[in-house]
Order: structure tokens, then C-alpha cells, then sequence
């Protein structure tokens, strides 16, 4: 899954490179003030352009690190403030909880030790 958006990601972002290479009309190489042209100015911008490629390959996949870290976050909040409300809202069921957590947690212990 992450692979996947990350490559999304990047080609997305090479999209719009390339749209704004195409489109803009002023788009010129400039070193020490000077601008490059000829052969070495294609040279320049053939490898700029592959810089650039390999740079926003590899924010794409730090960004679906990123979005993936801050959505398992996200989730846990919401977890914990829907655990809250219901430990607020339902105080009744609490004697009930706590055998099925029992419950579950021998299911997972007995699961485990089979898994090993």
C-alpha cells in the first residue's frame, strides 16, 4: 500500500515538473549569472531533470511514511476519545467489559503460544 502511493506520489510530481517545464516559456539555465545554452545547456538540463526526479521520488516516499505515521495517529486519538466517552457514557457496563477482555486476552495468549 505504501509502496504503491509513494510511486503515485512520484509520478504525480513528475507530472507537474514536466507541465511546468513544457508550459513555462521562460525556463532557461543559469550558472554564475550566465545563462547556458548549446549542447551543454541540454546537458544541464537533462540532468537537472534527473536530479529532480530521484529528489521528488524520494520526498513521495517519505511523504507516504509521513501520511501513513500521522494517519496510525490520528486513528489512535479517535480510538481512545471514542474508549473515553464510552467509559463516560456507559459506566454500567464496565462489569461486563472487564470478563470479555479476560476472555480475549487468554484467545490471544492461546493464539500466540500455537503461532510460536
Amino acid at each position: 500500500m505504501i509502496r504503491k502511493l509513494a510511486v503515485l506520489l512520484a509520478v504525480l510530481m513528475m507530472v507537474f515538473l514536466a507541465w511546468a517545464v513544457v508550459s513555462g516559456d521562460a525556463v532557461s539555465v543559469t550558472i554564475n549569472g550566465r545563462e547556458v545554452s548549446g549542447p551543454f545547456g541540454t546537458l544541464v538540463g537533462v540532468w537537472g531533470a534527473i536530479l529532480a526526479a530521484v529528489i521528488l521520488f524520494c520526498v513521495a516516499i517519505l511523504l507516504a511514511f509521513v501520511f501513513a505515521g500521522v494517519g496510525l495517529i490520528v486513528l489512535g486519538v479517535f480510538v481512545l476519545v471514542g474508549l473515553v466517552l464510552a467509559a463516560i457514557a456507559l459506566p454500567f457496563l464496565l462489569p461486563v467489559l472487564i470478563p470479555l477482555f479476560l476472555v480475549w486476552l487468554l484467545c490471544y495468549i492461546a493464539r500466540r503460544k500455537k503461532a510460536v
